[in-house]
């Protein structure tokens, strides 16, 4: 794994996946809504877009 940036919070971390890890500065790993809002913090991720819905109609 690469350090990608160090916060005063938190450490950025690029895993050879290519997917980001989140290091709080106690040493700890942050997950979920916490970890989604700093990658879309840093411009690392994008904000998924909600696809539309398919009308199914039924036809007589």
């Amino acid at each position: 794994m690469a350090k990608k940036k160090d916060a005063k919070e938190y450490t950025l971390i690029k895993k050879r996946s290519g997917r980001y890890a989140v290091m709080s500065k106690d040493g700890k790993y942050i997950n979920g809504d916490a970890k989604t809002e700093i990658l879309l913090k840093e411009k690392k991720i994008k904000k998924p877009v909600a696809k539309k819905k398919k009308k199914t109609e039924e036809k007589a």
